[in-house]
Order: structure tokens, then C-alpha cells, then sequence
């Protein structure tokens, strides 16, 4: 029996090893990585595959927090950076009014009740391309990143969901070039992946764009 044992955790060792050769990339820390041909995330060792079977969960995701501690939290930095002529309350941490167009439909607002903060690559959608090994660390700077947040009409976020571009664009025509351009942009700063569908998708709106 201990033969047997020992024969089956030689020939697992060796389909891994088989794996990681079988296609380009190496491992990172955690013992995944990324399959440069399909745009794939997946695991070869551990903690990747422990950390793999775990569901997304939002609770996991720190966001709308106040990191520089002047009272104003990712939200209403956001609001503030994407409003015309804002106001605060009279403590300064919250803002209660301003001029607003949403680049996803052109529409304008002036209630911050109207506006979702969307996060242009979603959080979900980021689990599934790599994110769910990073730690809780990694995820709540994923969550409050700037660069990966936009004041948008509340309706077009939740119409969007966490679908990639092959399931959701912009209404606003001429918005959907700058948004693919940063959709890649965050996936490449974090190193998460594109599949297949997602890749089609990207490439359909750049031919356009390059028209």
C-alpha cells in the first residue's frame, strides 16, 4: 500500500512537471500562472490550488476606504475627481453636489445619489482571472485604485455587472476606445488574464478604433 502511495504522488509530481512544460510561463510565487497562449490563469502547486477553490466574495474585497485619513473615502474622491463645480458638507468629507456626465451613456447629474462607482475591470471578473490567489492586502488595493474607478450612472453599472467586454460596452460610441484602452491597462498592471472571448472583443472594438 505504501508502494502504491508513493507510485501515485510520483506520477501526479510528474503530470505537473509535464504541465508546466507543456505550454510558456513560468510559475509565480504562489504556483500558478498565467498560459501566455489562451490567457488562462491556472495552478500547478500549492497555495495556488488551495487558494483557487475559494468562491468570490465581495466582503473580501476592502473598498471605499480612507487610506489618506482626510475623511473622504475612495467614493467621494472619485466624485470629486469626476465633478464639475463639487460640494462638500460642511465637514468636508462628503460630497453632496456637483455637475457629473457619465462617459458610459453621456448623461448628466447632478445628485451623487444617481452615480455608482464602477470599477472598470470588476472585482469579480478580476478573481476570475488570477486575482483570487492574491491576499486581502492585494485585493483592497485592487478595490480603491484610482485608476480603476469611474463616477458612472447607477443603472449602466448594474447593467454592466461583472461582465468583461465581450458581454458589456459603453452605450456612448466614442467612449468605447478609451474604455478598452483602459480595460487592458489594468489587466496588464495587475497581470490578470484575457480569454479568448474577451480577447475577440478587445480586438473588434481596436479595428474600429484604428479606423
Amino acid at each position: 500500500m505504501i508502494i502504491m502511495k508513493k507510485i501515485s504522488l510520483s506520477i501526479v509530481a510528474l503530470v505537473v512537471s509535464m504541465n508546466v512544460n507543456a505550454h510558456p510561463g513560468g510559475l509565480d510565487a504562489k504556483g500558478g500562472h498565467m498560459n501566455t497562449s489562451t490567457g488562462e490563469y491556472h495552478c500547478h502547486r500549492e497555495p495556488c490550488f488551495s487558494l483557487m477553490v475559494k468562491q468570490y466574495e465581495r466582503k473580501n474585497w476592502p473598498h471605499w476606504v480612507d487610506d489618506d485619513r482626510d475623511c473622504q473615502n475612495t467614493r467621494n474622491e472619485i466624485l470629486l475627481r469626476d465633478a464639475e463645480n463639487p460640494g462638500l458638507n460642511p465637514k468636508g468629507c462628503k460630497v453632496t453636489y456637483g455637475v457629473w456626465r457619465c462617459p458610459y451613456t453621456g448623461l448628466v447629474f447632478t445628485n451623487p445619489k444617481d452615480l455608482d462607482i464602477d470599477h472598470i475591470v470588476p472585482l469579480k471578473e478580476a478573481f476570475r482571472s488570477g486575482a483570487s490567489v492574491w491576499n486581502r492586502q492585494e485585493k483592497r488595493a485592487f478595490a480603491n485604485d484610482f485608476e480603476n474607478l469611474l463616477a458612472v450612472e447607477n443603472s449602466a453599472n448594474r447593467k454592466k455587472g461583472d461582465k468583461d467586454p465581450a458581454g458589456w460596452m459603453p452605450d456612448k460610441w466614442d467612449y468605447q476606445c478609451d474604455y478598452i484602452k483602459q480595460w487592458k491597462y489594468i489587466k496588464q498592471k495587475y497581470q490578470l488574464a484575457i480569454d479568448n472571448e474577451e480577447a475577440q472583443a478587445i480586438s473588434f472594438i481596436e479595428r474600429r478604433c484604428n479606423n
